[in-house]
């Protein structure tokens, strides 16, 4: 049910990061202020910057704090010369997936105008669903003994964890059919023919398919799949695939819409959901004023709408549309920072977006 005000958990990170969500929540709370939306933040300290003052990418109590806000919202986390001792980088991101059982990364690719992009397709708009607890992931934390021989990862797919992934990706491809005006159809990414793990991933997919008729599906294999993500990325409404190959596919399917700069994510549970940009931290500009925040800013569209959805809240829906509608108007109209080939600064846009918010909507 609806609620009179909604709690955010915001977790601002490393470099560019701060940056960013400072941009969203300005956004956040004029579309909220505009749809008669109480919004109330709280800000944590994550990140890499954080693991190397205190030895904690986040502490076990803000870990725990974090889950009692209705959403989460992260900036860009990590920094290149900071690292576990092990050489890994410092990933609050997949702390979180884990600890609360994350178990999809939805990566939204659209086409909007004006954005510069390689590719010759013009009606781009497709989701790619990251399953991010299992697949190769799985077996990130096995003990391993040490060897300058050989090393390896272990490749896991649950029954349980596939089933509510393809449901949530069938449910997804019918609630953008009914909306949009996609054609309803999911495709399973996967490498059936050499992988047991993905035959029986592709076994369970097929069993889901058959709950919802009405819908289509089809399997393609990763390799040829990601050629159609670049050759022919019309084709996609929804995308679903295995932890790595979806950690890779999604971002080939950014670079087709113009990049990681207008590309957000929602990593969510049937209970949670944390919401980010897909780029990093950057931080060769952090600082100066001049990262994309289209990014973030789409990432508060899809926590309106994940938030509207889970509390059957018309505001938010409304919201969500409202913020989405804006930055598509504002990039229409050129204004984008300079990985966009624009010439504007990171409030500048911000600015333009939230200049299209009060002249297209009415308080509520």
């Amino acid at each position: 049910m609806s609620k009179a005000s909604y709690k955010i958990a915001v977790l601002p990170g490393d470099g560019i990061g701060p940056e960013v969500i400072d941009a969203s929540i300005q956004v956040l709370n004029h579309v909220a202020e505009n749809n008669g939306i109480g919004i109330e933040t709280e800000y944590f300290d994550a990140g890499a910057k954080h693991y190397e003052k205190t030895g904690h990418s986040i502490t076990p109590e803000d870990m725990d704090k974090v889950g009692e806000a209705d959403a989460m919202l992260l900036g860009a986390m990590g920094d290149p010369v900071i690292r576990h001792p092990d050489g890994t980088e410092i990933n609050p991101q997949i702390e979180m997936r884990e600890y609360y059982g994350l178990f999809a990364s939805l990566r939204p690719a659209r086409l909007y105008p004006e954005v510069p992009t390689n590719v010759r397709s013009t009606d781009i708009d497709m989701v790619v669903i990251r399953e991010t607890t299992e697949g190769l992931f799985a077996g990130r934390l096995d003990p391993m003994i040490p060897s300058d021989e050989e090393s390896s990862d272990r490749l896991t797919i649950t029954r349980a964890t596939s089933e509510k992934l393809f449901r949530l990706a069938f449910d997804l491809a019918a609630t953008r059919k009914e909306t949009h005006g996609t054609p309803g159809k999911v495709t399973l990414l996967d490498k059936a023919n050499v992988l047991r793990s993905n035959a029986f991933m592709r076994k369970v997919f097929k069993e889901i398919a058959l709950e919802y008729p009405e819908l289509q599906n089809e399997c393609q294999y990763i390799d040829s799949g990601s050629m159609m993500l670049v050759t022919n990325p019309e084709r996609f409404d929804v995308v679903v695939t295995e932890n790595v190959f979806g950690d890779i596919t999604s971002e080939i399917a950014a670079g087709v819409v113009g990049g990681l700069g207008v590309a957000p994510s929602g990593d969510v549970s049937l209970e949670h959901g944390v919401f980010q940009p897909c780029h990093g931290t950057a931080p060769d500009i952090a600082g100066q004023g001049v990262a994309n925040p289209v990014a973030t800013i789409l990432s508060v569209a899809m926590m309106l709408e994940w938030l509207g959805q889970q509390h059957n809240d018309e505001r938010l829906l409304r919201a969500a549309t409202d913020v989405t509608e804006a930055t598509k108007a504002v990039l229409s109209e050129g204004i984008a920072t300079r990985d966009l080939g624009g010439d504007r600064n990171t409030q500048e846009v911000t600015s333009a977006v939230i200049e299209r918010l009060a002249k297209s909507v009415s308080v509520v």
